[in-house]
């Protein structure tokens, strides 16, 4: 398949010093930070993808992306996380018993660390998350194995899950199919581009049969591994048809471990809990991440769009928490006509959806230190 897009392609970020650092977990996995920096700034911005997918969809050239738009806005030092689950790593193709209390003890401190250590230590660290990435981040964050963080901008889901009851009902059956009968390590977007007839593109090609509302293998395949819809992750006229089409390199195959931790979730009354509560490698996580939400002083912004399909209503739920805990610490933003996904890599979020990350960004930032020099210089 010949791309229209490069595959971990940089050029959707121009004029700004690019660099690579790599970090070890203390479970022993090698992971990396790329960073974008035009100048120095006080008020240094990490951005977290969700479970498949990477650093790739904050950096689009297609259009106008997260870290172009920050960068502009006077946020001259930003930086994106790809941890465990990241398609630019290959450990979402290798069986695993890895859940988000793994992410919360090892990836996120690594990473802070990391920036911290060449950022400088006295930088003001804001978060922006998403997905599952914003479940383990807010995990860490909630549960102290993170600190110090300025801000911390939560997409979709955080502390509190919610699904569509299709999508409870697909998470019992679908890991038994795919790993028991199917006996595949894990399930992968672009299964029909396998240049043979396996298993996998026999799944891929079943699946399209209900899903008639594009001509996208890997769209109807992301619908079947997350949420409920048609499409699910997304609404499609939210997308350039060049983003929609190149799915399969954004978004990468992974096993269902994850998916099994929100499902105990689910069953705990939608609270973030401890996968192996009785595992002494995670004994200083809290059993219950909620439980000491009180303590935890950065201001978070809960966000999604009206018509998630993939964790619904989960983030106003977990705003209605916190309300009860500690009112008027954080904030909430739902975004008319947008899903999960698309908050992110639709081509109009510069105008949607970033101004609004940007206001809260500022609102907890250094006075100046956030502005575009211009706008500094007249203040």
């Amino acid at each position: 398949m010949s791309r229209e897009i490069p595959l971990y392609t940089l050029e959707g970020v121009r004029d700004a010093e690019t660099s690579t650092h790599h970090f070890t977990t203390d479970d022993g996995l090698g992971l990396s930070l790329l960073r974008f920096r035009r100048a120095p700034c006080r008020d240094v911005v990490v951005i977290i993808h969700g479970l498949t997918t990477s650093s790739d969809m904050f950096i689009q050239p297609e259009h106008q992306n997260l870290v172009g738009y920050l960068l502009d806005a006077g946020f001259t030092d930003v930086w994106t996380l790809d941890f465990r689950m990241s398609n630019r790593h290959a450990y979402n193709l290798q069986p695993s018993d890895w859940s988000m209390d793994d992410c919360a003890l090892y990836d996120h401190p690594a990473a802070i660390a990391k920036v911290r250590e060449v950022a400088g230590a006295d930088v003001n660290i804001h978060v922006i998350c998403h997905c599952l990435g914003a479940m383990s981040f807010t995990m860490a964050l909630f549960a102290g194995t993170v600190t110090g963080i300025r801000s911390c901008i939560a997409n979709s889901v955080a502390l509190t899950p919610h699904v569509p009851t299709w999508s409870r009902i697909k998470g019992h059956i679908f890991p038994f199919i795919i790993e028991r009968i199917l006996q595949q390590p894990y399930v992968s977007p672009r299964w029909s581009e396998d240049p043979r007839l396996t298993i996998g593109k026999g799944l891929s090609k079943l699946v399209s049969l209900f899903h008639r509302e594009c001509d996208v293998p890997a769209c109807h395949m992301l619908s079947l591994m997350w949420g409920t819809g048609w499409p699910a992750l997304y609404r499609h006229e939210n997308l350039a048809e060049i983003t929609h089409r190149r799915g399969g390199d954004l978004y990468g195959p992974v096993g269902l471990n994850y998916h099994k931790h929100v499902l105990k979730m689910l069953g705990r009354g939608h609270r973030t809990v401890r996968m192996k509560p009785d595992d002494p490698r995670y004994s200083e996580l809290p059993d219950d991440y909620l439980a000491g939400a009180e303590a935890v002083e950065t201001p978070c912004l809960f966000m999604t769009g009206d018509t998630n399909r993939v964790f619904t209503d989960s983030n106003l739920h977990c705003h209605q928490a916190l309300e009860e805990v500690v009112p008027g610490r954080h904030q909430l933003a739902i975004f008319e006509g947008y899903g999960h996904q698309d908050v992110f890599m639709g081509n109009r979020v510069h105008e949607d959806i970033f101004p609004r990350l940007v206001d809260f960004l500022r609102e907890q930032s250094d006075a100046t230190s956030a502005r575009p020099a211009a706008e500094t210089a007249v203040r």
